[in-house]
């Protein structure tokens, strides 16, 4: 393989990644063995040993100039069974920022110089944003939730909730489903007006200064707003850039923690609570299988010490019943990667990352359920969008996201006349304040 010529990377990526010591590998094999790359269309002569052994030889420009950081998906089965216990996830990550940032592909860069200059990556202006919340808000106060509002900028309230730039843009029904909930549950929660992205390409494009930045502005929120707790939000990278964000503030100054909630611990205490109830018949008849995200399970539990793999079981269990519920082989930490992580879904690579998720097109296929629940944007977008397309007639399930079969499970409680005229009043003062706010300038 001849070395590729690559522009001086700065100090730091390199000091990092020195830091994660590769030489300690016995060059076994462990981590290509688990590894989609291997047998990839276009990714002939690269796995993950590959990778670490041009690192190790002092040839990680070689590397850093493939395209391999990009097309891994940072799922980290590698790191799961390497035997040194070395963090290639981590390594593999650090390589993407040794690239210039000219030759970040696709939109990633765009998005990450958008987030930081207009607060979400679509550059999506405060007037359209709060448009946005209005009526579609509006929508389901008039189609079952009477009353209904988004609280923006809500002083006091129990919960921050940020928000995914696709779900404003034009995925509504995402946004509802969390809606209900938190209507049904008599939710004390908010959105930020300004720097309310949920997702974190910082991670995606090989940026931790990103990713610290996004959630120093998240710290922020909460001291400003003087939230309780922040939901830690719901995408794989978006909430495992999050965690990664605010143990690196905790750090750097201890007075800056926060009491952040997993979104699978809200729902899960919604439900023992008796907060919101379920009927589970809404769902017989159908077979129902859980989908471990990558950085929901493996990745949080190397890193925090715990994985999320029996909280969203209990509330699919919730959902549908123990008789309705079948699991994929291998599942939880030995779970395969649908091939949309570490920013694969919006990257130009599509054949690439199609070809990672054929395990979990096979699993699926074994296991026979008629919907996948799944607790990730990226992860349904990929099981939904992209697998069918290059796996005809093979892709027989219907997609779900979890906090949807919640939404669609839950009985309605609705809210009392007074509940209903005390909301549309602090609707109309919320109005009224963000009009005279836009016509001052913003």
């Amino acid at each position: 393989m001849e070395p590729l010529e690559l522009a001086v990377a700065s100090p730091e990526p390199r000091d990092r990644l020195q830091a994660l010591d590769v030489r300690s590998c016995l060059g076994c094999g462990a981590c290509a063995s688990g590894c989609p790359i291997p047998g990839t269309p276009g990714m002939e002569g690269f796995d993950p040993r590959v990778a670490v052994r041009l690192i190790a030889m002092g040839r990680e420009a070689e590397v850093a100039a493939s395209p391999f950081p990009w097309v891994c998906t940072s799922c980290g089965r590698c790191s799961h069974v390497c035997p040194m216990g070395i963090d290639l996830t981590a390594v593999f990550s650090l390589l993407r920022g040794l690239v210039p940032r000219s030759k970040v592909p696709g939109t990633l860069e765009k998005g990450v110089a958008s987030v930081l200059e207009t607060g979400n990556t679509l550059a999506i202006p405060l007037e359209d944003f709060l448009d946005t919340l209005s009526d579609i808000g509006g929508e389901l106060a008039e189609e079952e939730c009477p009353g209904f509002y988004v609280p923006v900028d809500s002083p006091g309230a129990d919960l921050l909730v940020f928000l995914n730039s696709k779900e404003v843009f034009g995925d509504f029904d995402d946004l509802k489903w969390w809606w209900r909930i938190f209507y049904n549950a008599r939710e004390r929660w908010t959105v930020p007006s300004r720097n309310w992205e949920a997702e974190d390409w910082g991670l995606f494009t090989g940026n931790p200064d990103v990713s610290l930045v996004l959630a120093r502005r998240k710290l922020d929120l909460m001291r400003s707003l003087g939230a309780a707790r922040l939901l830690i939000p719901d995408c794989g990278g978006g909430s495992y850039g999050c965690r990664m964000g605010l143990k690196t503030c905790a750090l750097e100054d201890p007075s800056r923690q926060v009491d952040s909630l997993y979104f699978y611990d809200y729902l899960l205490g919604l439900i023992d609570s008796g907060r919101i109830r379920l009927d589970p018949a809404r769902n017989a008849g159908r077979t129902y299988v859980w989908h471990d995200a990558c950085k929901h399970g493996r990745e949080l539990e190397r890193h925090f010490g715990k994985g999320y793999y029996d909280e969203p079981r209990a509330i699919l269990t919730a959902c549908v019943g123990p008789d309705n519920v079948v699991a994929m082989a291998p599942d939880r930490a030995n779970n395969y990667c649908c091939g949309a992580g570490g920013g694969n879904w919006p990257m130009p690579f599509e054949k690439e990352s199609a070809a990672h998720g054929r395990f979990k097109v096979a699993q699926l296929e074994a296991c026979r359920a008629d919907v996948v629940v799944v607790g990730c944007a990226n992860c349904r977008d990929q099981l939904q969008k992209r697998l069918p397309r290059f796996f005809p007639g093979r892709c027989n399930y219907e997609v779900k996201y979890l906090w949807q079969l919640v939404a669609e499970t839950m009985i309605a409680t609705p809210w009392t006349p007074a509940e209903i005229a005390a909301a549309k009043e602090r609707s109309r003062l919320q109005n009224q304040h963000f009009e005279a706010e836009l016509d001052g300038g913003f």
